[in-house]
Order: C-alpha cells, then sequence, then structure tokens
C-alpha cells in the first residue's frame, strides 16, 4: 500500500539505482541545477569511518553541496530503516521550508520505501527472543524460520527478501513480542506524505553495469579497503557489527583472517556487488512510479543531471518533460 500524497504536495526528486550506477555523480550535479541539498538514501553511508567500502562522497563533495545522513553515526550505533523514514520526512519538510530542493539519492530499497511509503519497526527488541530465533538458524537454517513467518505474517513474508535472515528474525521476534505481525502493524502506521516524490531510475545494460562494478571494486581494493576494514577493527568496530555485515567489508575480513587470498577476495567481492546490482534492481523495477534513465558510457553524468532536472522542472510546472 503506498502513502497517498496530501493535495497540493510538494514535489521531490528521488534518484535511485542498483551500485555503480553514478548516483552520486549525478545527483551532485544535480544539486546544482535545482539549488539542493542531498538526502542520502544508504543504508551504510550514515556511518563514520566506512568510506572506501561504501563509496561515500568525498570531503570536498560533501563541501560543495550539503548532505544529510552521512557520517553521522559510529559503527556500532543502531539505525533502522523505520527511524530513516521518520527522520527523512522531518528533514524534508526542514528543507523546503528554506526554499530548497530536497535530493533523495541511493540504492536502498527498504529505505526508499520506508521513507515515501511508511515503515515500521515494530516494539523494542527482546533479547531472549531473538537469542531463540538466532539459535533456531544457526541449528537449522533459515527455511524453518522462514515457514514459521509465512505461517504468522505471510504478508510480512512476502514483502521480505529471503537472503535475509536478520530482517526475518526481526518479524518473527516482533510477532512473538506482540502477538500481532508485523505487516499489521506497518499498515497501520502508514504515514501521509507532506510532499510528492518524483522518482527516477539510472538504467544501465547489465553487462555495462558489471563492468563498472568490477572496475569499482577493484580500485577499492587499491585504495585501502583492506586497511579500512583493519583500522575499523583496530578502533574496536568488531567485523560482526550489523554495519559491517556488508558486501566488501565481509570479504576484506575473510582475507585479513586468512580464509581467502587476496586474489579470491577481489573475485568473491566483484561476484557478490554484481549479485547485490541484480536484487536492488529488481526491488526498483517493480515501483512503477520510477521513470527510468537509460544510461551508458557515452552519455555523461551531466547530460544526465540536465536531463532529469528539464524533467523535474516540468513536473513543477506541469507540462510535458523535453525529449531527451
Amino acid at each position: 500500500m503506498v502513502a497517498s500524497p496530501s493535495p497540493g504536495a510538494r514535489r521531490v526528486p528521488v534518484v535511485v539505482g542498483p551500485t555503480a550506477s553514478g548516483k552520486t555523480e549525478v545527483s551532485l550535479l544535480l544539486a546544482g541545477i535545482l539549488g539542493g541539498e542531498i538526502v542520502s538514501a544508504d543504508s551504510r553511508q550514515i556511518f563514520k569511518y566506512l568510506d572506501i567500502g561504501t563509496a561515500k562522497p568525498t570531503v570536498a563533495q560533501r563541501a560543495s553541496v550539503p548532505h544529510h545522513f552521512v557520517d553521522e553515526l559510529l559503527p556500532d550505533q543502531d539505525f533502522s530503516a523505520g527511524q530513516f523514514g521518520e527522520r527523512g520526512r522531518r528533514l524534508i519538510d526542514d528543507i523546503l521550508g528554506r526554499r530548497r530542493v530536497p535530493i533523495v539519492v541511493g540504492g536502498s530499497g527498504l529505505y526508499i520505501q520506508s521513507l515515501i511509503d511508511g515503515f515500521f519497526d515494530g516494539p523494542g527488541a527482546d533479547p531472549e527472543i531473538r537469542e531463540a530465533l538466532n539459535a533456531r538458524l544457526k541449528a537449522d537454517g533459515i527455511l524453518p524460520l522462514l515457514d514459521e513467518l509465512r505461517r504468522v505474517d505471510p504478508v510480512s513474508a512476502g514483502r521480505i527478501d529471503p537472503t535475509k535472515p536478520r530482517r526475518i528474525i526481526r518479524a518473527l521476534e516482533v510477532f512473538h513480542i506482540s502477538g500481532r505481525p508485523l505487516s499489521s502493524q506497518q499498515d497501520e502506521r502508514r504515514r501521509v506524505l507532506t510532499f510528492t516524490p518524483v522518482m527516477f531510475g539510472l538504467s544501465w545494460e547489465r553487462q555495462e553495469l558489471y563492468d563498472r562494478i568490477n572496475r569499482r571494486c577493484g580500485r577499492m581494493v587499491e585504495e585501502g579497503l583492506v586497511h579500512e576494514a583493519l583500522e575499523l577493527e583496530r578502533q574496536g568496530f568488531h567485523s560482526s557489527l550489523n554495519a559491517l555485515n556488508t558486501v566488501g567489508y565481509r570479504e576484506a575480513y575473510s582475507h585479513v583472517r586468512g580464509e581467502i587470498d587476496r586474489e579470491e577476495m577481489l573475485r568473491i567481492f566483484r561476484r557478490n556487488s554484481r549479485r547485490y546490482a541484480k536484487r536492488q534492481t529488481t526491488w526498483f523495477r517493480r515501483d512503477s512510479r520510477i521513470t527510468w534513465i537509460p544510461m551508458s558510457d557515452e552519455r555523461t553524468s551531466g547530460d544526465v543531471a540536465e536531463h532529469i532536472g528539464r524533467m523535474f522542472s516540468a513536473q513543477l510546472q506541469r507540462i510535458p518533460p523535453l525529449a531527451i
């Protein structure tokens, strides 16, 4: 269910796409065109010290355009999609109130969903219930837990990526704490937006995108991804933290522990990044509100930003957008 924008709601551009699709470059240029501020919808860039592995905008880029939800939390602090949605909506109201344009940018589908459709995390955690569920996961695997979720909360079971055990465990935890499905509690908490999202997606041919991913993974390793992972542990942030349980850092820590060599680390990093991009694309393709912008190596980020800027301005003026 999609939240209904209030009458006369203000329009906000939302730029989405898979990893390595060029969102950062396009959004920075778009911010210059529209007089905007970046609202990052990336579940990992909000954490400090995770720079190389998250392809975080550089200090210079953040100095040129105001960024929000970047470098705000320590890696051992919790931050959820539900919190992002609540805080993000307040932030967007604030930016619009200052007569600036909030530009939502990111590849975390759950964060985008939380922001524009509403999302509720449920009650607080229960350590005993969560420990029991994690023990079942370790002993029996994810399938019995997924089967249970299908029985008690089929709506959540259909929404959650079955490869994400943490989310399945959280949905079961909410049910065991409250006696009610997470999905029903989420639906009750849907928000009426004070803005209208105007959504754009960056679309690449698969092989071109995979080539970009492969090159970027190589650059990350050359720029010091392994050193960054080691430095995080030296500062006391263990590899088991949720913030570090992500593509890039997982492979780096496997290499640090001596489980794989550098060449194998890079191979697995590239493979897992491609798989992640495929999941992101599948998620976003389900959303009919997104206008897809064809991308290619021959088309500059400036061209794309100008095109999105024209389309967005046309939405504001209620006139047909210019052709590419």
